[in-house]
């Protein structure tokens, strides 16, 4: 920990597309289960939705982000499901 208490905070690149928000680095796990780390980068200004994502090995850019809290849960190869952030 630093002084003062808190955390050190991660430095994240601007998004070029709108130039507000900074592009966060995603995770997600494979189909069999196995962590794939940085599978996506999210630009977190919620106007913008820049995004850019490895699919079966071919990257794919800006396609619809979808809000998760108004879809069911459910899980799908490790804790929580779906894509989560990079700590």
């Amino acid at each position: 920990m630093s002084q003062g208490g808190h955390a050190p905070q991660a430095s994240f690149p601007r998004c070029r597309e709108c130039g507000e928000g900074d592009l966060v680095p995603l995770s997600d796990f494979g189909a069999q289960g196995a962590p794939v780390t940085y599978k996506a980068w999210v630009c977190i200004n919620p106007e913008c939705g820049f995004n850019i994502k490895i699919r079966n090995g071919e990257v794919l850019i800006n396609e619809p982000v979808n809000d998760a809290r108004s879809e069911p849960r459910h899980s799908r190869g490790g804790p929580g499901g779906g894509l989560r952030p990079v700590r």
